[in-house]
């Protein structure tokens, strides 16, 4: 073989052939291919002639087709099958050589592969690659982690495939070891608040406002002229304005209303959770969709009472705008929680991620890539160490002619029953973080007596318990 390949990937699903694709169409690239399954690599190479791929029938022949250090990139479902492929060839690559796992791998996994992988001197990258396969193919938000030596030599080839917003390629060094997927993981967590904040809003303007899907459909098409501008308000208005083939009806309602998950957002309440990151709007977009998963329990419910106020619309354009207002106040309390947590992962293993450069490489490509997310580069370029976005000049205005909409429609769907989980939790959020004493004192006092876990003072230094079964006097513990 005369020439060999500068990368490689390994696992050709819709995924993984898109990425080569991708790969192989710029310039100064040569890509290797290799899956399991023989006929995926045939029927690749058949379908694109023009890629000229380097396709192997083996591992062994991959491997041999990669020019030294050699460079391949992992495609394949997360799991027992990833460490399979990690396992063959770290069995052939030699040192300096580099893997990487683009697959939605949990970051805790990918921090044990790191420390396998480079014990061996090879070095392991897991990169959150975000996109779905459009973005594979023409350009994804990439999240790479790994050791910064591996990041010069993956960097340039990466930044040719990544998405590109304003003139930037969509891809930035993360963080050592499972950096990487931890943001990607994050940033999936804030996708499942996104969409669940978009369904809400949808929801209030159908049922309270009377509207549509067709004219709703309209109302987000305005709305990504602004402020909301999204990826994902924009295709909101593409699936309201379709309409079933076999009924004429709008597809949305032909669709079962059970919200299907595979798991990022889990992991990501999860994660957070054990860190101490509230990210309240994620969590309850995540049991939406369990709830809705719930379709037999729903069908089989009784006659439930409810709420026998009506909410009337009377200026509906009025309504539309206090629904916007508050579904950008709601999506700016999603990032926050999410970026939030990224600092405190990045704490608790000893990241060193830039906040603005997350905001930035999400600009293009990924599925949360917004308008906003310039304002978020803008936040913590001006302040790296900002303890809230929420606290940005810029995001406190935002705030400020949001929310009297935005309390306005939370409280009329309390008072007329229209399920609003995310919008609420948003809002409740955002006021236990600007109240000046929460009620957690009150837990604290109970905690300390029914198991003397002890609590702090406002007044003084230590920790303190009540002996409350005598004569109710206070010890210092420490």
């Amino acid at each position: 073989m005369t020439e060999k390949a500068n990368i490689g990937v390994v696992g050709l699903a819709v995924m993984g052939s898109n990425l080569a694709r991708n790969l192989a169409s710029r310039e100064g690239n040569r890509v290797a291919i290799y899956n399991r399954s023989v006929e995926k690599t045939n029927q690749l190479t058949a379908d694109h002639p023009e890629a000229n791929f380097i396709a192997s029938e083996s591992i062994d022949d991959f491997v041999a087709s990669l020019s030294k250090p050699r460079t391949a990139i992992i495609m394949v479902q997360a799991g027992t099958g990833t460490d399979a492929v990690i396992s063959q060839l770290t069995e052939r690559f030699e040192k300096g050589d580099i893997i990487v796992d683009g697959g939605n791998a949990l970051y805790t996994d990918t921090i044990r592969r790191e420390k396998e992988v480079s014990a061996k001197g090879i070095h392991f990258v897991g990169a959150g690659i975000s996109g779905g396969e459009e973005g594979a193919l023409k350009g994804p938000s990439i999240m790479p982690g790994g050791t910064k030596a591996a990041y010069a030599s993956l960097g340039p080839i990466l930044e040719t495939i990544a998405a590109v917003a304003e003139g930037e390629p969509c891809v930035t060094h993360i963080g050592s070891d499972g950096a990487g997927h931890f943001v990607k993981m994050i940033h999936n967590g804030i996708e499942y608040a996104d969409m669940q904040l978009i369904a809400e809003a949808y929801d209030m303007l159908r049922q309270a406002g009377g509207f549509s899907p067709d004219e709703i459909a309209d109302i987000f098409s305005e709305w990504n002229k602004g402020e909301l501008e999204s990826y994902l308000i924009e295709i909101t208005a593409e699936v309201l304005r379709q309409k079933d083939s076999k009924t004429g009806e709008p597809l949305v309602d032909v669709i079962l209303d059970a919200a299907g998950s595979k798991g990022t957002g889990v992991w990501t309440v999860q994660t957070a959770l054990d860190l101490g990151a509230p990210v309240s709007g994620i969590a309850e977009a995540v049991f939406a969709r369990s709830l809705s998963a719930q379709h037999a329990q729903r069908a089989g419910k009784p006659e439930l009472p409810a709420a026998n106020q009506v909410w009337a619309v009377e200026d509906k354009p009025a309504f539309v705008e206090a629904v916007r207002r508050a579904l950008y106040a709601s999506k700016i309390i999603a990032y926050a929680q999410g970026f939030d947590a990224i600092r405190a992962g990045a704490k608790e293993f000893n990241w060193e991620i830039n906040l603005g450069e997350v905001a930035k490489i999400w600009r293009g490509g990924c599925i949360i890539r917004a308008q906003f997310l310039n304002r978020i580069t803008d936040a913590y370029r001006k302040d790296e160490k900002l303890l809230s976005l929420l606290f940005d000049d810029y995001f406190v205005a935002a705030i400020a002619g949001t929310i009297a909409s935005w309390r306005e429609i939370v409280a009329m769907a309390a008072l007329t029953g229209v399920p609003s989980p995310a919008f609420a939790s948003s809002l409740s959020y955002y006021d236990g973080l600007r109240a000046k004493r929460l009620p957690a004192a009150l837990v604290q006092g109970q905690r300390d007596f029914f198991g003397a876990h002890t609590y702090k003072r406002i007044d003084a230094e230590g920790s303190y318990h009540t002996l409350w079964s005598g004569d109710r006097s206070e010890i210092k513990t420490d």
